[in-house]
This record gives C-alpha cells, sequence and structure tokens, in this order.
C-alpha cells in the first residue's frame, strides 16, 4: 500500500512524515511518496526523503494515487475531493472545535481518521498526537515568555546586587503544563501550579513546582487530561485563589481546554490589572477563546505593559522535532492495521481505531459528532 504525504498550508512547519520513520514503514509494507518540498520548512530536503526510501511526487499525483493520504492539518475541499474511492485520509482534524470543516471534507467518499480523537487510554500513548505535541507547547511557552519577559529567570548574585528569581504561574497541569514547570525550573525560576485535579499534585511537586489546591472539585480523572466545567462556587473559590497567585507572578501560562468548548476563563481583566508592568501571559488556549480575557487568537498584544500572547500553534516553531513526534505516532497508529503476514485491515472492534475513524462513505459516524456538526 502506498501513503502519500502533502505539503501542510502556508502557516505550518511541520510534516506528517520525517525520513527517518519511512524505513520502518517500509518493515510494515507500505510504500512512502511524498510531495515535493513538504519537509523544507521542517528542514527535511527532498533529497532526505529520497536517501531514505521514499519517492517525491507532485500534490495532484499523491492525493489521486494514494492508498493512504497523511497531514497534519485539514485538507482544503478540492485537494480533498481528488482522494480515491475507499481509501484513508489520516490527520489531525479537530472536529470537535472545527465541525464545519470536517463536515466539508467529510462528503467525500474515503474514510477519515482524526488522531485528535485517540483514546488517551495507556495502549494508545505511543500514538497520542496530543500528548507528542503538548510537549513542544508546553517547552516553547517558556521560552517565550522568557524572550518577551523583562527581566532575567534565575536568581543571580553579582557585585551589582543579587537578583531574585521570576515567579511562573501554570494554569493546568496536563502534558504542555508539566513540561512548562520542567522548562521553568531548568530556567530557575520559582513555579505554582493550579490544577483542578488533585491527583497531578505529586507530578507537579516531583518537578519542583508548587501545587496550588481548591478542595471541591469536579472529577476530571476521565477526560482524557482536558478540564471539565465546575460548579458556580468552585469558580469563584478557584478564581480567589488563582487571584492571589497571579498578582505575585512574573509570568503566566495557561493550558486549560475544554473539549467542543470555550476555554474557561482563569484570568480576568481585573487579575491582569494588577500584575506588574514588564510581564508576560502566554495563553495555550487561545485557540478556544483563551483563559485569559484579554488573549486575542494568533496575536501578541501589550496591555498595560503586560505581554499577552496568544499561539495556538506553538509546535509549529520548533518544527524538526514536532514533525518527528508526530510522525511516530503516526508509525505507530498505523501498525494496529497491519498484521503479522503483512495484510491490512480495518478492525474497528480495535477501540483506538473505532474511535478514530469518524467519517466514511460521506456521512459522520459518532453521534457525538454528528451532534455538534447539526446533523
Amino acid at each position: 500500500m502506498k501513503i502519500g504525504v502533502i505539503k501542510e498550508p502556508s502557516f505550518e512547519n511541520r510534516v506528517a512524515i520525517t525520513p527517518d520513520v519511512i524505513d520502518p514503514l517500509k518493515k510494515l509494507g507500505f510504500s512512502v511518496s511524498v510531495e515535493s518540498t513538504a519537509g523544507d520548512n521542517a528542514f527535511f530536503s527532498d533529497q532526505d526523503y529520497k536517501d531514505a526510501g521514499a519517492s517525491v511526487e507532485s500534490r495532484d499525483s499523491i492525493l489521486s494515487g494514494s492508498d493512504i493520504v497523511v497531514s497534519i492539518h485539514a485538507l482544503d475541499e478540492t485537494s480533498a475531493k481528488k482522494i480515491g474511492k475507499d481509501k484513508l485520509y489520516i490527520a489531525t482534524l479537530s472536529p470537535l472545535a472545527f465541525p464545519k470543516k470536517v463536515k466539508e471534507i467529510a462528503t467525500a467518499s474515503f474514510k477519515i481518521f482524526s488522531m485528535d480523537t485517540i483514546p488517551r487510554i495507556t495502549r494508545a500513548q505511543s500514538m497520542d498526537v496530543l500528548s507528542s505535541q503538548a510537549t513542544v507547547s508546553g517547552y516553547k511557552a517558556v521560552l517565550l515568555a522568557a524572550s518577551n519577559y523583562s527581566r532575567f529567570f534565575p536568581m543571580l548574585t553579582t557585585a551589582a546586587g543579587t537578583i531574585t528569581p521570576a515567579r511562573v504561574l501554570i494554569l493546568g497541569a496536563g502534558v504542555a503544563g508539566l513540561q512548562a514547570i520542567a522548562t521553568s525550573r531548568r530556567l530557575g525560576a520559582v513555579v505554582d501550579v493550579f490544577d483542578t485535579r488533585p491527583e497531578v499534585k505529586e507530578q507537579c511537586m516531583s518537578l519542583g513546582a508548587k501545587f496550588v489546591e481548591v478542595e471541591g472539585a469536579a472529577d476530571a480523572s476521565n477526560t482524557g487530561g482536558y478540564a471539565v466545567e465546575q460548579s458556580e462556587d468552585y469558580q469563584r473559590r478557584q478564581k480567589e485563589a488563582i487571584a492571589k497567585y497571579a498578582e505575585k507572578a512574573d509570568i503566566i501560562i495557561t493550558t486549560a481546554l475544554i473539549p467542543g468548548r470555550k476555554a474557561p476563563v482563569l484570568i480576568t481583566n481585573e487579575m491582569v490589572d494588577k500584575m506588574r508592568q514588564g510581564s508576560v501571559i502566554v495563553d495555550l488556549a487561545a485557540v478556544n477563546g483563551g483563559n485569559c480575557e484579554l488573549t486575542e487568537n494568533d496575536k501578541t498584544i501589550v496591555y498595560k505593559g503586560i505581554t499577552i500572547i496568544g499561539n495556538s500553534n506553538l509546535q509549529s516553531t520548533q518544527p524538526m522535532d514536532a514533525s518527528k513526534m508526530y510522525a511516530k505516532n503516526i508509525v505507530n497508529f498505523l501498525k494496529l492495521f497491519v498484521n503479522k503476514e503483512k495484510q491490512f485491515s480495518i478492525n474497528l472492534e480495535d477501540e483506538i481505531i473505532n474511535a478514530c475513524m469518524i467519517a466514511e462513505n460521506g456521512s459522520i459516524r459518532h453521534k457525538p459528532t454528528l451532534a455538534l456538526l447539526g446533523e
């Protein structure tokens, strides 16, 4: 079977398949074709792919001639129409966040798999693109904050006196939050972290952060690392606790997302007003409205001397490693379809495959997605 890799839109630097996974894919029985220049922005040349055993072709040739088409972002409608009947399309489509886009390409007759709907179970960890890419965004958020911050991160003792360390407040201790904690600590900052899930306290403390607890949170243990909606009383006490720490913070990094919903507002305008000039907020929930009331998606604004960064695609700013991680997730996902004799089949009794296959034969498969699409 032939896997086709297409070039991402102009705003994206990553590529879905990297040269280092060509050989593992060939061992599974696949051949790989890559659209010309698809890997250029991630620093993988066409020659790198050829040397690894892949062929380089035109976009039209890949879309019409591949058994499996792989990308990161959703295809445009014109490109989607060029994929053959009963072929497979694998990407990260965010059906809960972008239902109209999914509905557009779901009118085609090929089978659509969305990598961000992989259930967060132990067996699926090696193919979890949300976790792998959140690792990148959590890391880069801290570096972005540090480069925009008006002072040093670590404590420094100099002939001119002692400089106190930066205080970092991290809201949400999922994969991105934990990586942000680790990176902040490496840079020498003092870190406070808030999460509604008490079970992450030990992880945060093991990384050197202080865990801020607010009792009475709704159970979020079965939400795959996402936040859940909380009661009004809890939200009130939550805001009081966050406000106390936000006022002392030099850097705030927010990561709280609820699938299919607007991101919860955790940093209000009033809280920002009380922060020191020169402070920085990096909002990783910007794509869903932001955890900060003042966040603007894909924009950096300065409000009363405070820099607020709403970047929903930080993964693209570290394209080489982010692409490698994504590619390995794809390889591990494709292993589910291949038996020991290298025969390919779609086993919908496998809970991972069943959860990821969001459309076939021109229609959406899962009822929750149907409801969101207005079907």
